[in-house]
């Protein structure tokens, strides 16, 4: 299994340096990938944009929103340019995972009603699955640049209603989970391949799951802190559960690792609590 690591790109307090140097260390590393994760409505850089600069100061390590909220960025043309921008500066290392979201208030802002998300989801994706083929769409012909890799960026799809791994069947080259134990991994991992063969596919899904880690002397106070206010949202008991769920010790750090490749996990993807540069190598002297 492949050890990704995440960028602090929603942490509070990221800076450049914070993120650049981040994201240089982990390359140096070894670490697989580095991951995003999406929301609007908070003090956070966005995916995109964060994976853009991520790219520029590496050569070898992947590039993987886990997960990309598509339906509330509304244009699929623009979406799918900025894809294929990034997937061809980087030389093919893009990973875009995505999936629906559920926060109310990124959907407002944004002016797109999210009791339509699942519908524009599905017509989003096709659309840009077709620009990324070549698909004419003016006076000039296809909407460039041409992606890295033929058909466009490996694409992964995420959630947990059936509906989700319908879709990823349908557009995607795997599936991804948003949080959870390696229990839910493998339940998650047999529906995926169920889908797929529904689908009539004969090749595997690739799975992929993330946690959350704060290692150190403040790891429990880094980890509580943030994740208490990233998943305020969703109220004190279960951003309490998120929060009790974070890596904290190198030992652990390790359990997940070898439980999520039990689970099937192609690939586990640990996100940050902290901006200090110093927990790449504390996570990676313990699990790499």
């Amino acid at each position: 299994m492949k050890v990704g690591i995440g960028l602090p790109s929603t942490i509070p307090g990221v800076d450049k340096p914070s993120l650049v140097g981040w994201a240089q260390q982990a390359e140096q590393r070894g670490f697989s990938s580095l991951g995003t994760i999406d929301r609007l409505v908070y003090a956070n850089y966005e995916s995109l944009v964060a994976l853009a600069a991520a790219a520029a100061v590496t050569e070898r390590i992947r590039l993987t929103t886990d997960i990309l909220i598509v339906p509330y960025r509304a244009n699929p043309a623009l979406l799918a340019k900025q894809a294929a921008t990034i997937d061809s500066l980087s030389g093919g290392r893009l990973t875009l995972g995505v999936s629906v979201g559920g926060r109310p208030d990124d959907y407002e802002v944004s002016d797109v009603p999210i009791e339509t998300r699942g519908k524009r989801m599905d017509e989003m994706l096709r659309e840009m699955k077709a620009i990324w083929g070549g698909a004419e769409r003016g006076f000039a012909g296809p909407i460039g640049p041409p992606p890295a890799r033929s058909g466009g960026p490996e694409l992964l799809v995420g959630g947990t209603a059936d509906v989700s791994y319908r879709r990823a069947a349908e557009f995607g080259d795997g599936w991804t989970m948003g949080g959870g134990t390696p229990d839910h991994m493998a339940a998650g991992a047999t529906k995926a391949r169920a889908a797929w063969r529904e689908a009539g596919r004969d090749d595997e899904p690739r799975l992929v799951a993330l946690c959350y880690f704060a290692l150190g002397d403040t790891a429990r106070d880094d980890a509580d802190r943030y994740l208490h206010s990233y998943y305020g949202f969703l109220g004190d008991e279960v951003a309490g559960m998120i929060s009790g769920g974070a890596v904290v010790t190198p030992e652990t750090a390790a359990q997940y690792r070898d439980g999520f490749a039990q689970a099937g996990a192609d690939e586990l993807i640990y996100f940050p609590c902290s901006t200090h540069v110093g927990q790449v190598d504390l996570l990676a002297d313990a699990v790499l």
